[in-house]
């Protein structure tokens, strides 16, 4: 088998629909953790969701490609894990504590290099379940996601004494990509390995040289180029703060055991991070935000921030409407008095115990309403076969403000749902919006949407199309003002809406028909019986 067989590289996922990037929001592994299949090991912002990624592979992390705040195109690795991490060099037989040594019986020696030996190989011989650092024999995985077929047998080569470090170094350099040497630190007091005899070329053995038994332990003790510790240990240290590779093991084959972990805590709780780890090892780090964390320098004029994340998606999407569908908008002030009274009344209704009644929630059924009076409206563009396609569903978006920006989830089939299954779903899409925890199929498929600016005191505004969506409706702040009731100037509840629509879509006139339909139900909410 291949020694890159071992290797798997993650790549970035398409989580949606058509998506090419993502940002790296958190890491929750590093290089040397163990892994399985379906763990999640990263979460990341993609057409404004925060979506956690599960790996298909069991093994320990070998390589971490991209640091949090990273953007990454679709398709690209993103984390490397090796899937046999307790197997030993071709040549070398696992030892003690999975330390290396070279084997007894003689062959012919590499050829320059790093090439094949030149003489024949030896008899192939049945493999025996690997196993790891913590004395479990580790099992197949999955077809497609680990050991590829047919490797169930081995057929070790056996070099002669002497040469095996030059082959560990040369495998070793091949997982890492082509590099000389690992990526693990150098252990403290000395160089990681020594020069190879025989070989010409200073090649260096990970963990020092395997041709003769080590002394005394060294700081982060290693096989293959990671720290020998058990997982329960390496979750003690990564709780702890404490750094593997700077630790001194004392159990037996160069295993760091617990004890030895909080003797290096104690000294120092949270040690630095060595100099050669790569960024993405480094301790998760804050969210990005839209806006800078830290505050200007004194006298600075300017700061500059990076346009990425919820901020790119967003103005892509804009840009995409503003100059593709001809934006009309209308207005209408309405008189909400009796709208407000039945939230009132509904919120005291004993049926409707425990959910969440608001003016938004009558808004939506106006808005359903309208449009099954007026089905046109409820269509779409299709540009590349030049055709208009009605819909017979309604996915209504509801535009939510979240830490990370502006988000439109929708509720799938809302022109199904009755008040009160409106009223739940409503109230479960805001939640989970303000939570960062909307997932990219609650943003797809929206086919009309309702922007609720008077949440912020705001009248009315002039909202643009999220694509392919027909119509958006801005529902503005409810006050008192003085109002014509019954011949007389009365203080009345009044609000404005506006609708902007897809002029292709929708002419002047159907969209007259239909902010005007939203603003009779409002006026006089009992138009949700007799109209419905």
């Amino acid at each position: 088998m291949s020694n890159t067989a071992r290797l798997r590289e993650f790549r970035l996922p398409d989580v949606g629909e058509g998506l090419t990037e993502a940002e790296i929001l958190k890491w929750y592994v590093r290089p040397g953790d163990e892994v399985h299949d379906g763990m999640v090991v990263c979460e990341v912002e993609t057409a404004k969701a925060a979506v956690e990624l599960p790996i298909p592979y069991d093994g320990v992390v070998q390589e971490i490609r991209f640091a949090e705040g990273d953007t990454v195109d679709v398709g690209t690795p993103i984390i490397a894990v090796d899937t046999e991490p307790g197997a030993a060099a071709p040549g070398a037989a696992p030892g003690p504590g999975g330390t290396a040594t070279p084997s007894s019986d003689a062959a012919p020696a590499p050829a320059p290099g790093g090439g094949e030996p030149a003489g024949p190989a030896p008899e192939a011989q049945p493999a025996e379940p690997v196993a790891e650092s913590g004395g479990a024999k580790r099992q197949p995985v999955l077809v497609g996601y680990g050991v590829s077929q047919g490797s169930t047998k081995r057929r070790p080569r056996k070099p002669q004494p002497g040469a095996e470090p030059a082959a560990a170094a040369a495998i070793q350099a091949e997982l890492n990509g082509g590099t000389a040497a690992p990526e693990a630190p150098q252990a403290p007091g000395g160089p990681a390995g020594t020069a190879a005899p025989g070989t010409g070329h200073g090649a260096s053995a990970p963990g020092g040289s395997a041709a003769a038994a080590p002394a005394a332990p060294a700081a982060g003790g290693t096989a293959g180029g990671r720290v020998l510790a058990k997982p329960p240990v390496r979750k003690l240290a990564k709780d702890l703060g404490v750094d593997l590779t700077a630790v001194v093991p004392t159990g037996d084959g160069g295993v760091v055991t617990r004890d030895d972990v909080h003797a290096a805590a104690a000294p120092a709780p949270a040690p630095a991070a060595p100099a050669e780890a790569a960024p993405a090892a480094q301790p998760a780090q804050p969210e990005p935000q839209a806006a800078p964390a830290a505050e200007p320098a004194p006298g600075a004029r300017e700061t500059r921030i990076p346009i990425k994340g919820v901020r790119k998606a967003t103005a892509q999407a804009m840009v995409t409407s503003a100059f593709t569908a001809p934006h009309v908008t209308e207005f209408v002030t309405v008189d909400v008095t009796r709208t407000v009274k039945l939230v009132q009344e509904l919120k005291e209704d004993p049926d409707l115990a425990g959910l969440r009644i608001n003016p938004l929630l009558l808004v939506a059924k106006a808005l359903l309403l309208a449009i099954r009076r007026n089905p046109e409206v409820n269509s779409a563009w299709d540009e590349e076969r030049q055709e208009i396609v009605r819909r017979h569903y309604v996915n209504l978006g509801i535009a939510a403000a979240t830490p990370r920006g502006l988000i439109v989830p929708n509720i799938k089939d809302a022109h199904a749902r009755s008040l009160p299954e409106l009223a739940t779903e409503l109230a479960g899409l805001v939640a989970t919006a303000r939570e960062g925890k909307t997932t990219p199929e609650a943003m797809q498929g929206g086919t009309v949407t309702i922007t609720n600016v008077g949440v912020f005191g705001i009248d009315t505004g002039t909202p643009i199309l999220n694509p392919g969506e027909p119509a958006i409706l801005a529902f503005g702040a409810i006050r008192p003002q003085p109002w014509v009731h019954k011949g007389k100037v009365k203080p009345r509840q009044v609000t404005t809406l506006a609708l902007s629509f897809d002029h292709r879509l929708v002419d002047g006139e159907l969209g007259s028909k239909v902010l005007a339909d939203v603003a009779a139900v409002l006026e006089r909410p009992k138009r949700l019986l007799t109209w419905g």
